[in-house]
């Protein structure tokens, strides 16, 4: 797995390059400060990921994902920041990070995320995952009962999934359905929700509830 680090302060861009050379089937292609250098990376070495911090100069982490997952969409992005303000989380998701990691995240906790993203699947920090469950809440609950964006009830139900951070796979045992329908509905919440990836589709359905 081909990996890139994006972070504009030194010790910790080092510090992170040092855990992932050591985690197996993992090679650090490129380690850079900002998210234009990361764009350039990206056009360069085709990562499988890119462990992006978000506030850097030039081009912060939220731009810079936005026009990854846009443009190179076979890389995936995993946030790695201090800051979990609901702000900073729903726009690093709505622009297609896949994953989510504050910096207290050990190193077992990064090969999870980057792995998780390599396969396509999002990964959230518990603190993370509760801050949106927490900001659902507060969401005004539909007076008609009917599901947004015009889900049917099994696309709502496999939503929910993603939101608990699923593989198709597991959604389909959960479902007792095939993953070959999984994907199916997949494809339509994406349609439906105007979700480009899993991430975006998850922060979908934790702003109207759905998890």
């Amino acid at each position: 797995m081909k990996v890139i680090i994006v972070d504009d302060q030194t010790i910790v861009r080092d510090g992170l390059v040092t855990i992932c050379e050591r985690l197996p089937d993992v090679e650090v292609v490129a380690a850079v400060g900002d998210g234009r250098q990361a764009l350039a990376a990206v056009a360069e070495h085709s990562p499988d990921v890119v462990l992006m911090d978000l506030r850097m100069p030039h081009m912060d982490g939220i731009e810079a994902t936005r026009h990854i997952t846009m443009d190179h969409p076979a890389t995936h992005v995993v946030v790695l920041t201090t800051f979990i303000d609901d702000e900073s989380i729903n726009a690093a998701l709505t622009a297609g990070a896949l994953g989510y990691l504050t910096k207290e995240a050990g190193r077992e906790d990064v090969d999870r995320a980057l792995r998780a993203a390599a396969r396509g699947q999002a990964l959230l920090d518990p603190a993370v995952h509760a801050r949106l469950v927490a900001l659902a809440r507060q969401q005004p609950a539909a007076g008609s009962g009917e599901l947004p964006a015009g889900l049917t009830a099994r696309e709502a139900e496999v939503l929910i999934c993603m939101a608990k951070g699923l593989s198709n796979r597991e959604i389909a045992r959960s479902l007792f359905v095939s993953e070959a329908t999984v994907k199916t509905h997949v494809n339509r919440v994406f349609a439906k929700t105007g979700s480009r990836d899993r991430g975006q589709a998850i922060a979908y359905a934790h702003r109207h509830g759905l998890d």
